[in-house]
């Protein structure tokens, strides 16, 4: 039943996503591709360029992100969480997504899907909805990236994008590949490949107001 006004029911809603979340969760890539993946991103950040190829020093090189960054260890909190969907394992992806939170309250939906290398420099970002975030994507603190009010599908971000801090980008908007989005900047439209947009609403740079 719609009710009067022509919204749906919330129950509506969920079955609407249910389909879309089983294909989302089965889809994440798998947990050990993605973090090393996501270190080789941290690690370039703080200039370390080495390549490693045992797994001694591999795992030497996560466990040290994790403690001398302030998100990394929230991100392979995510990447577990993940996993668990992806192995339809109970109760687990709860307990991690909490664990994400609490440690440098990083929240990603059950509906997003990250692609592997991706960087979180500081922490304090919010992902929900059904978003799409690319590798070589680098998001800054206090970044929103979501939902406008009843609708289930969120942004799609695409590979190299840079998200500055306290940005927000909202809707089922397509944000090109090697696109910049300036600190604070308020994006509800789509943005094209290598285009820098800033303020609010947000505007390719250089254009008129």
């Amino acid at each position: 039943m719609i009710r009067q006004g022509g919204h749906r029911t919330r129950s509506q809603r969920l079955a609407d996503e249910r389909p879309l979340l089983a294909d989302v969760q089965r889809d994440h890539p798998r947990f050990v591709t993605a973090v090393l993946a996501d270190a080789r991103m941290a690690s370039r950040q703080r200039g370390d360029t080495r390549t490693r190829t045992s797994r001694r020093a591999l795992v030497a090189q996560v466990l040290h992100l994790i403690w001398a960054t302030d998100a990394f260890g929230a991100l392979v909190l995510y990447r577990l969480e993940a996993a668990c969907h992806r192995r339809a394992v109970p109760v687990l992806p709860r307990l991690t997504h909490r664990l994400s939170v609490m440690w440098a309250q990083v929240c990603i939906g059950d509906r997003t899907h990250v692609e592997p290398g991706i960087l979180l420099p500081h922490g304090q970002v919010v992902i929900d909805g059904l978003v799409h975030i690319g590798s070589g994507a680098r998001i800054r603190p206090f970044v929103t990236i979501g939902l406008i009010d009843r609708q289930i599908k969120g942004p799609t971000i695409g590979a190299n994008v840079k998200i500055g801090t306290g940005a927000k980008v909202l809707g089922p908007i397509v944000i090109g590949d090697g696109a910049q989005i300036g600190a604070n900047a308020v994006v509800l439209s789509d943005v094209a490949a290598a285009t820098t947009v800033v303020g609010v609403p947000a505007r390719p740079l250089g254009s008129g107001p």
